[in-house]
């Protein structure tokens, strides 16, 4: 099968960064489906991990955190899909990635693909939509507003969440979410007009420009503080003021690697919690609640069928191969992406 994969961690504008490659086609067991992928996208993910893992000696690494395809092979202990299904996921960072034709897949991790959405549009959406729906109902104990339900959705009395960065992958889904499936004041951060216009058309109540201090945006708008900060990128540059903006009491979740580390001691004062997400967790623990990926991947599908939720593509680089990926990775990397990279077929 066609791949695409790299043997040295090395700088995009390397000839050998990406290398189109050829691998054996993996046979699926137990719980495994076999996906024959027909689109992916691109995360921050790929790049930090292209940079940084060093593969095992003589073999390639093989990157891709989400996936659309077609199931042509089950495990013999598979429960949940069929030979013919269209599926969306975010895969394990453990095994091998989506850069290639076909890969293997834990259907506990696996969703039915949007019936709505296109390859390329639902493929932009399975990492961050997990990100975004953890962070949000898991890390930070919102409830849900689904179709058929009422009543009060926000963990606190008027809740106001402040997403850093607002526009990116992570941040175009989670502003989505945060408007439409709960009762919160939605706050997303945004530097330039194009970026600022996206993240108000996804549905944010405000936009501030986290380049400039947050507190007097925040006043300006005749908010004091906020009880939910979402961090989205940089979280060092902006720490103190996050701490500064949050209530007593408030809740700071993040996604990134902050240079330096955290005081968090800083902290202490106003009892503020701090809350990680990391969506590859229960899979690379296979935790005992592993297949909420599966459920959370099913609700994200249907809210995309009601019109509730739209897609996050950004741009179509077209074919899969390692030009295009390597194109893909720049981007990533120069902080200026707006929606997500998408690429289809081989």
């Amino acid at each position: 099968m066609k791949a695409i994969g790299y043997l040295e961690p090395q700088a995009i504008d390397q000839a050998d960064a990406l290398m189109d490659i050829e691998l054996d086609t993996p046979t699926a067991t137990g719980r495994d489906l076999l996906v024959k992928v027909h689109a992916i996208s691109v995360n921050p993910v790929d790049t930090k991990v292209r940079r940084a893992a060093k593969p095992e000696a003589g073999q390639h690494k093989v990157l891709g955190w989400d996936a659309v395809g077609e199931v042509v092979a089950t495990g013999d202990k598979t429960q949940l899909f069929k030979v013919g299904d269209l599926v969306w996921y975010a895969g394990d960072i453990t095994r091998t990635g989506s850069n290639a034709e076909f890969q293997l897949v834990d259907e506990r991790i696996v969703g039915a693909k949007p019936s709505s959405l296109s390859n390329v549009e639902a493929a932009a959406m399975p990492l961050t939509g997990i990100t975004a729906w953890e962070l949000l109902f898991d890390r930070l104990d919102f409830t849900p507003l689904l179709e058929g339900q009422a009543g009060a959705t926000s963990a606190a009395p008027q809740a106001r969440i402040l997403i850093m960065g607002a526009a990116g992958g992570v941040g175009s889904i989670l502003t989505q979410l945060a408007a439409k499936l709960t009762n919160a004041v939605v706050i997303g951060t945004a530097s330039r007009e194009q970026t600022q216009r996206w993240v108000k058309e996804l549905g944010a109540d405000h936009v501030i420009n986290h380049h400039q201090p947050l507190v007097p945006q925040l006043n300006a708008l005749g908010i004091e503080n906020v009880s939910h900060v979402i961090s989205l990128t940089h979280t060092e540059q902006h720490y103190e003021q996050l701490v500064e903006a949050l209530a007593p009491q408030g809740k700071l979740a993040l996604i990134d690697d902050p240079q330096g580390g955290l005081d968090v001691m800083k902290l202490k004062q106003k009892s503020l919690s701090l809350h990680w997400e990391l969506m590859f967790t229960r899979s690379m623990f296979n935790t005992w609640d592993m297949q909420k990926q599966h459920e959370l991947l099913t609700q994200l599908a249907q809210l995309i069928d009601n019109g509730v939720i739209r897609t996050t593509l950004g741009e179509n680089y077209g074919t899969i191969n390692a030009e295009t990926l390597k194109r893909a990775h720049a981007h990533i990397e120069s902080n200026r992406a707006v929606g997500k990279i998408v690429l289809e077929g081989f």
